[in-house]
């Protein structure tokens, strides 16, 4: 009973987590919009559409979650869900053609940029292990949520890296442009992977069901 209780509780919490990751990612797409409208930028409005679509993802299985809980409910979700990261992977091959070819990298100070190395190395290790423990809670829509953030940690690692070579001194400016388009390549390839993953995982969930 305290197991049952246990994973009720931290079910709970997911869902609190995944409401204030929508409200974040909606008030960065509206300031991104508002930013790439006024100073007309391409990369603003990039930016926008990425956040955007991480809300509206979000917002998705927190309402399918109060609405209904049927398993045929959280299949559907996690195929929507499994569509729209590919889509989020689309606009991020967007955003790194811009940050390689319009150099749009911010460059921080060195305190600055050690303390969001340690927020990002500790948001994509947590994305990762909630990634593998997701079985556990054996739900369709618990497993959506953690790739979702699993997608947002991978593409946030891509950012990180983006200003620290140019924060840093040390590397050639065709080395940076390397290691971007190596390290972007990667990041739209594991998110591609990991949308197309769910949309089989739902597909094969129907069959069987």
């Amino acid at each position: 009973m305290n197991i049952i209780r246990m994973l009720k509780g931290s079910r709970k919490q997911i869902f609190q987590v995944a409401l204030l990751s929508f409200i974040v990612n909606s008030l960065y797409a509206l300031g991104n919009f508002a930013l790439g409208i006024w100073s007309k930028s391409y990369w603003f409005l990039t930016m926008g559409a990425y956040n955007l679509i991480l809300a509206i993802m979000r917002v998705s299985v927190v309402l399918s979650n109060k609405k209904n809980e049927k398993n045929i409910s959280e299949i559907f979700i996690q195929r929507f869900i499994g569509i729209m990261i590919i889509l989020l992977g689309c606009i991020l091959c967007g955003s790194v053609y811009l940050s390689i070819n319009f150099d749009v990298a911010h460059k921080f100070h060195e305190i600055i940029m050690i303390t969001i190395a340690t927020y990002t190395f500790t948001k994509i290790t947590l994305a990762i292990i909630n990634y593998v423990k997701r079985s556990k809670f054996n739900s369709h829509i618990i497993s959506t949520i953690r790739c979702i953030a699993l997608c947002d940690a991978t593409a946030s690692l891509y950012s990180l890296q983006k200003s620290m070579l140019v924060s840093f001194e040390g590397m050639t400016v065709n080395d940076i442009r390397l290691m971007n388009i190596l390290t972007g390549a990667s990041v739209v390839i594991i998110v591609v992977v990991l949308g197309v993953l769910l949309i089989k995982k739902s597909k094969k969930e129907i069959k069987n069901g």
